[in-house]
């Protein structure tokens, strides 16, 4: 039997009084991820381990069968591997956002929805101004991009920008892991380069330090940008800082066919480097859609299309639409709701309909990674709901999918990796 997950960045969320009370999947009208509700069994999961933040490497992973305690480093490598960057030894990968600053506080994470051609502009230009031997940024997608710091250390405290909107960024720069201050603190000190040569890693300080600089300065070399100039007078967000953030080494994991030999080929439908970056450690091939933004007038049909052709060919392939996630975050309600409804029109739709009439029953996982309530704005640490389908498996209570509904599915609580060996299963 072959596997497909869909899921839904951040489609989780909580009771909104603008609603009646209701989530926005309980209000949403989404009668195919209903369906397969009433034709599946439900359940809830706990995405993120104790000690974690509710971060999509996270809750991501986890939900393909990783343990964060053995394979996670952070962000930035694996945004590195998504654009085929391949970290070398002593490389310090950060996820580089592109924000938006407003009288002193951070208001956006994204600079205004930067375009990919707009924000390849300005990293450019500021590798070119900052850039050094040690020191590299290197264009992602949109406002989502790459700071490579030669000898940097992990042990650093960085604030994720969407978990901060409205706040002070001078209260939110980086600074060393608590119990990593000094220099002779620091674990791992040392790294072999690709010469063999013992090379000594910068300390949490020193790293923290540099990091602030390079925020500073990118502010000063931003603000002053042609690009920024015509938005400052045309009134629109500024694309005004660098915030790096979700640093780490090069993980070390399994592929998602060593863990499960029963899946000899498997693919990975996503916008963001992020996923595509999980996708190329855990040995999926990417499948790169035309028109898929990341955001709600994203491609849905041709990503549902996209997994109807791997299915054909592959084990196993994960769908993920980050959609509902930046609306979340953009407290955006009446957007969040019209993600989910897209979801369940243009891909759960098409791809229960196409899968119906194959002769191999495919088994279907829907679910979000975490909740990003649109009223809090940032990811929260929190169970979420799932729904397993496929021909002939037995039924439990179920009739709706959401939040509420699958407290009473026959999976119950779920943890981490548990979810992908029922899943498995089948």
């Amino acid at each position: 039997m072959k596997h497909l997950i869909i899921l839904g960045d951040g489609m989780a969320d909580h009771g909104v009084d603008r609603l009646g009370g209701k989530t926005l999947l309980q209000y949403a009208d989404t009668p195919y991820m209903d369906m397969i509700a009433k034709k599946g069994r439900c359940g809830r999961l706990i995405t993120v381990p104790d000690g974690f933040h509710p971060g999509s490497e996270v809750a991501n992973s986890s939900i393909l069968g990783y343990d964060q305690n053995k394979v996670y480093e952070g962000r930035g490598p694996l945004e590195a591997a998504s654009i085929g960057y391949e970290l070398q030894p002593g490389d310090f990968a950060l996820r580089c956002n592109i924000i938006c600053l407003q009288d002193g506080m951070i208001k956006n994470h994204h600079g205004g929805h930067l375009t990919t051609q707009q924000g390849d502009v300005l990293i450019k230009y500021l590798d070119d101004k900052l850039g050094s031997d040690s020191v590299r940024f290197i264009t992602g997608i949109q406002y989502r991009h790459l700071l490579i710091i030669k000898g940097g250390n992990k042990h650093i405290e960085c604030a994720p920008p969407h978990d901060h909107p409205g706040e002070k960024w001078a209260e939110l720069m980086v600074k060393p892991e608590e119990g990593y201050c000094f220099q002779d603190d620091a674990e791992g000190q040392m790294y072999t380069d690709a010469e063999g040569k013992l090379q000594r890693r910068m300390s949490p300080l020193e790293t923290a330090d540099l990091l602030n600089n390079l925020i500073v300065k990118s502010q000063q070399l931003l603000v002053n940008h042609s690009f920024n100039k015509e938005r400052s007078e045309k009134g629109i967000d500024m694309a005004d800082s660098i915030w790096p953030w979700g640093g780490g080494y090069r993980p070390s994991m399994q592929t998602i066919s060593e863990m499960y030999p029963q899946v000899k080929s498997g693919a990975v439908i996503s916008a963001v480097d992020l996923i595509r970056g999980i996708g190329h450690y855990a040995g999926l091939r990417v499948i790169k859609v035309e028109g898929a933004t990341g955001l709600a007038d994203t491609n849905y049909e041709g990503k549902a299309q996209a997994a109807i052709d791997a299915l054909r060919t592959d084990d196993f392939v994960f769908l993920h639409v980050e959609a509902s996630d930046e609306a979340g975050h953009d407290g955006d309600l009446a957007l969040k709701l019209k993600t989910i409804e897209n979801l369940d029109r243009r891909i759960v739709e098409p791809v229960y309909n196409e899968l119906k009439t194959w002769d191999e029953s495919v088994c279907i996982a829907i679910m979000p990674d975490h909740p990003t309530p649109v009223e809090i704005r940032t990811h929260v640490k929190e169970p979420v709901p799932f729904v397993i389908y496929h021909r002939g498996i037995e039924a439990d209570k179920v009739r709706e999918y959401d939040e509420q509904s699958c407290v009473a599915g026959s999976y119950g609580l779920l943890r981490l990796q548990e979810f992908m060996k029922e899943f498995m299963k089948y």
